[in-house]
């Protein structure tokens, strides 16, 4: 009986000793720090360079350029499509004119007091006298000799005013040249016109019918002109070649057609600085531009930039362009608005120029060629 109770004891204190030590082992593994010197969190496997090493890889160096974005380059707007919309503004803006000749000349009896208020009617839209007495007697004689119905008056108040408007005139912008050289346009007309602008309209015109351009800012008085021009020139991916700040202009319209020959482009679009009709230096100075041109290229255009809301202020910037530099066309711009239509007849009878390219709003592609037909049906609405 003894020696069981001695055995019990014995079996009792080996199992309370090993406890002690298996407790005393589990508390020492939680202390261990696992290894690689890693925490106890869900982190990746280690790459071949850890288990390799040991220690962690050197941080990988990005030695790719970095990607610089390109500038986006617009597709203006085809010639068919901008004239289409073109017209529709022009009968919405014009209309007034042709509604009005058209109300006084369907009236059952046609006195002298009519008449004198069509002549009114006419010399308020700017189409000045003479023009507006020719008018005024075709008019009479045509429909008392054909006439007076309503369907009648329009069909001759449209042949006539077309006719006044000009269908024997050449309205193309000669934009190419010959022996293997650009065409260049010169452009030209005092500051507020419009001119700067109605460049990059034109070089967008030409992009869209696949010609290659190069811009010449020759206004280097204005450095807000040649930032202006240089940014109607990246819009369509088109070279502006610029000189320094208040340099000669002759020079940089030398350089640029240069470089359009030397690049065989076929237009070379030149901007000039506004010329004041009563500023002699500056007008000799436009001169001698185009001659410097000339000892390179012959230059094919040289269009004058007119605000259509001038009127008769235009009519004199016309005459002195006309008188330096030979002016072959005329853009009319601002023909929207508070415009009035007759000035095409004005300034087309004033110089003998015909108008070439108008300009109906704000936007890039707001300008489109001169054409008297659509021109007069926008009139009458």
């Amino acid at each position: 009986m003894g020696d069981w109770l001695y055995l019990i004891i014995a079996i009792a204190v080996v199992g309370v000793v090993t406890l002690a030590g298996l407790l005393t082992s589990g508390r020492r593994r939680k202390e261990v720090p696992p290894p690689s010197g890693r925490t106890d969190v869900i982190a990746p496997p280690p790459t071949e360079g850890e288990v390799a090493t040991g220690a962690p890889p050197e941080p990988a160096v990005d030695t790719a350029e970095p990607v610089v974005e390109a500038p986006t380059v617009e597709k203006p707007e085809s010639t068919a499509s901008r004239l289409v919309r073109l017209r529709q503004r022009l009968s919405l803006s014009q209309g007034g004119l042709g509604k009005g000749l058209l109300a006084l000349l369907s009236r059952e009896r046609l006195d002298e007091d009519t008449w004198e208020e069509i002549e009114d009617t006419l010399l308020t839209a700017d189409i000045g006298v003479a023009p507006t007495q020719a008018l005024v007697e075709r008019l009479r004689t045509r429909l008392r000799v054909e006439g007076g119905q309503p369907s009648d008056v329009r069909a001759v108040l449209r042949e006539e005013l077309i006719e006044l408007v000009g269908t024997d005139l050449d309205r193309r912008v000669q934009v190419t040249g010959t022996g293997g050289k650009p065409g260049v346009v010169l452009v030209v007309g005092v500051n507020g016109a419009g001119k700067t602008t109605t460049v990059g309209k034109i070089a967008r015109i030409l992009v869209a019918e696949d010609l290659s351009v190069t811009l010449g800012a020759a206004d280097t008085f204005r450095a807000a002109a040649v930032d202006q021009l240089a940014t109607w020139g990246e819009r369509v991916g088109v070279e502006v070649v610029r000189g320094p700040e208040g340099g000669d202009p002759a020079s940089v319209a030398f350089e640029a057609v240069k470089h359009g020959m030397d690049n065989g482009v076929d237009t070379v679009l030149v901007d000039t600085a506004g010329r004041l009709q009563n500023k002699a230096g500056l007008m000799d100075e436009l001169g001698k531009i185009k001659r410097v041109i000339e000892k390179q290229a012959d230059v094919t255009e040289v269009l004058l930039v007119l605000d259509a809301t001038t009127g008769q202020n235009g009519l004199i910037q016309a005459r002195v362009f006309s008188e330096i530099v030979d002016v072959t066309g005329i853009v009319l711009t601002k023909l929207d608005g508070s415009a009035k239509g007759g000035i095409v007849v004005q300034v087309q009878r004033e110089l003998g120029v015909p108008v070439k390219l108008v300009g109906l709003g704000e936007g890039p592609d707001d300008m489109a060629p001169f054409d008297a037909a659509a021109f007069v049906d926008a009139l009458l609405g």
